[in-house]
C-alpha cells in the first residue's frame, strides 16, 4: 500500500519534494495559499488544493490527520509555519518533517513537537562547500553533530592499492561502506578489492575523522 504525503508550502523547497515522491509512486497531497501555485502543481501530484494551513477547520476538513508524513515547506513566514506545525501536532499526525530559517525557528518547532526539523540551504551550503574543497568529494551528507557519509573519488593517490592497504578504520576511524564503479555498487567490499582511479568510495565517521581521510587521500589539486 502507498503512503499517502501532504505537502505544505509550494515554494522551490515544497515542489522540489512533491516532484520527487510522485516519481517514487507516492499518493501526494499539495496545499498552498497561492492559486497559481497550486494549479501547477495540479498535473503533477494525486490532489492539489488551495487552502490556509493555519486554519484548524480547514486542516480537519482535508484529513490531515489521516496523512502518514507531512512536510511543511512555507517560505518565509515563521508564523504560520510555527502555527501550522502546532495544528498538525494537535491532530495526531505520525511523521511530521518541516523547514526552518534559522536556528530559533529550529528551536520553536523542537518544542512544540515536530519529528524532524531540516534546514535545506545551510545543509546544501555544508555540501557544496565539501565539494569545492577538493574535487574528489563529490556528496557530503550530515546524519547529527559530529557524524556524516560522504562520497569521494578515488584519484591517483589512491589508485591500485587494496581497502586492507589502505587501512581506513584503523588510520582514521571511518568505514567504508561501498564502493561504487560506473554502474554497480559494491556493498561491504572485500578487503582485497583493489582500487581504481574514478572508482567513489561511500565511507562513514566522524566528522574530524573524515576530514583527515579526505585531506591524506583525496585532497588532489586540478
Amino acid at each position: 500500500m502507498r503512503k499517502q504525503f501532504a505537502v505544505i508550502g509550494l515554494g522551490r523547497f515544497g515542489g522540489s519534494i512533491c516532484q520527487s515522491l510522485r516519481k517514487q509512486g507516492m499518493e501526494v497531497l499539495a496545499i498552498d495559499t497561492n492559486e497559481d501555485k497550486v494549479n501547477k502543481f495540479a498535473n503533477v501530484v494525486t490532489h492539489a488544493v488551495v487552502a490556509d494551513s493555519t486554519d484548524e477547520n480547514t486542516l480537519k476538513s482535508l484529513g490531515i490527520r489521516n496523512f502518514d508524513h507531512v512536510i511543511v515547506a512555507i517560505g518565509d513566514n515563521i508564523q504560520s509555519s510555527i502555527l501550522t506545525t502546532l495544528l498538525l501536532v494537535e491532530e495526531g499526525v505520525k511523521h511530521i518533517t518541516v523547514k526552518a530559517q534559522n536556528d530559533y525557528h529550529e528551536k520553536v518547532l523542537n518544542k512544540i513537537g515536530a519529528h524532524r526539523v531540516v534546514h535545506p540551504e545551510r545543509d546544501m551550503g555544508v555540501r557544496i562547500a565539501h565539494n569545492i574543497v577538493s574535487k574528489n568529494v563529490l556528496d557530503y551528507l550530515e546524519l547529527s553533530d559530529e557524524y556524516s557519509i560522504v562520497e569521494l573519488m578515488a584519484g591517483t593517490s589512491v589508485s591500485g592499492k587494496s581497502l586492507i592497504e589502505l587501512n581506513v578504520r584503523a588510520k582514521y576511524g571511518c568505514n567504508i561502506m561501498a564502493v561504487k564503479r560506473g554502474d554497480e555498487i559494491n556493498v561491504s567490499p572485500s578487503a582485497n578489492e583493489s582500487l581504481q582511479i574514478g572508482d567513489v568510495l561511500i565511507v562513514i565517521g566522524a566528522d574530524k575523522d573524515l576530514t583527515r581521510l579526505e585531506h591524506a587521500l583525496f585532497n588532489e589539486e586540478d
